[in-house]
C-alpha cells in the first residue's frame, strides 16, 4: 500500500495526477474527488493510450461531471470510467484500487 495524497490535497470536485509503483512498474494515475469519495484510474485513454490531461493537469470537463480526454474530447463517467462519447465510446478507463483511510488516499 502506498499513500498518494491527503483528501484535502484534491479540490472538491477536483482531480490530480500521480505516479506510483504498481507491481514493479511506474504508472501514471489520476484521482477524481467528489465529496468524500475518490475514484482512481490509470491515466491512459483507451483510444490511443495517451494521457487524458493536458498541460493544465486537469481531468474534468467544465461542469466537473465527467472525466475529459484533452486529446479528442472523449467523456467518461467518474464513478466507473465508462466512455459515453468520443472515439472510444463504449470502452472504459482502467480502474486503480484505492481506499480512503483517515483522510489519506492510499493505493492498495
Amino acid at each position: 500500500m502506498k499513500e498518494l495524497c491527503r483528501l484535502d490535497d484534491l479540490s472538491d470536485p477536483g482531480s490530480g495526477a500521480f505516479v506510483a509503483d504498481m507491481n514493479g512498474a511506474f504508472q501514471a494515475i489520476l484521482l477524481i474527488r467528489q465529496g468524500h469519495q475518490v475514484f482512481g484510474y490509470l491515466n491512459n485513454c483507451p483510444h490511443i493510450g495517451a494521457p487524458l490531461n493536458g498541460p493544465d493537469r486537469n481531468f474534468l470537463d467544465r461542469t466537473a461531471e465527467f472525466i475529459l480526454c484533452s486529446n479528442h474530447g472523449a467523456l467518461f463517467r467518474i464513478e466507473d470510467g465508462f466512455c459515453l462519447s468520443g472515439p472510444c465510446a463504449g470502452k472504459s478507463l482502467t480502474s486503480v484500487a484505492i481506499e480512503l483511510r483517515d483522510g489519506v488516499v492510499i493505493l492498495k
